[in-house]
């Protein structure tokens, strides 16, 4: 090779680091590669497969939804079918889970364990549904009302008024959000709550009577 050949084509040398650890350089990349093959098949297989088998499961406890008396055979299951609360623990991060946690919320609220429902509601993640994901927020506002700590329930009704503004969910939390504003003597806040109710969602059914919310609540204020 002539000196002008060298001059053009370096010999490239490695340095100490990479003399010593090429070895280990090499399989920590080949570690990489088969960490993200690992997590495609996780997420396009295995709980692919996972939540279909939750959904398969979980339509018998669906069934004693909203009714009371069935309120323990819908968090434990019956006949061989697993309840709200299996599903949610055995086939964690499926959809499936994430909904049965909000049907746990719910139950546990009606029977009166708020905070078995906080916990349960705690675990819900958003799914970007314009009902369930306020809902959740707001049920656990509920939660904390009944538990007397109504700067949470005040934190979580706000959240669920705004998440999806609608005339079902929003006007209902906006008035619950008045109503512990009231009891944390906050009333300002609530008049400001209750007046959204009439502005914002006038046909609504919790606009009917918010004038005497709005009326108490001003007294207050003054």
């Amino acid at each position: 090779m002539s000196t002008t050949e060298k001059e053009i084509n370096p010999t490239v040398k490695k340095g100490p680091f990479l003399q010593e650890n090429s070895k280990s350089l090499l399989f920590i990349a080949g570690a990489i590669v088969a960490l993200v093959a690992i997590y495609f098949w996780y997420q396009n297989v295995y709980l692919k497969n996972r939540a279909e088998e939750a959904s398969a499961k979980m339509y018998k406890s669906e069934s004693f939804l909203g009714v009371d008396s069935l309120a323990n055979k819908a968090i434990n299951g019956e006949g061989g079918f697993p309840g709200f609360e299996q599903i949610a623990d055995e086939y964690a991060n499926t959809k499936s889970a994430n909904l049965a946690n909000l049907y746990l919320g719910g139950i546990y609220l009606r029977k009166g364990e708020y905070k078995k429902a906080v916990e349960s509601l705690g675990k819900y993640s958003d799914t970007g549904s314009p009902v369930a994901d306020p809902l959740a927020l707001g049920l656990l506002g509920d939660a904390y009302s009944e538990l007397k700590d109504y700067k949470q329930a005040a934190t979580y009704y706000k959240k669920a008024a705004d998440k999806a503004s609608n005339k079902f969910t929003s006007p209902m939390f906006l008035k619950k959000l008045g109503l512990v504003y009231e009891q944390l003597k906050d009333f300002k806040n609530a008049e400001e709550a209750y007046t959204k109710v009439k502005t914002q969602y006038p046909e609504s059914q919790e606009a009917a009577m918010i004038d005497s919310y709005i009326a108490r609540a001003k007294a207050q204020v003054n």
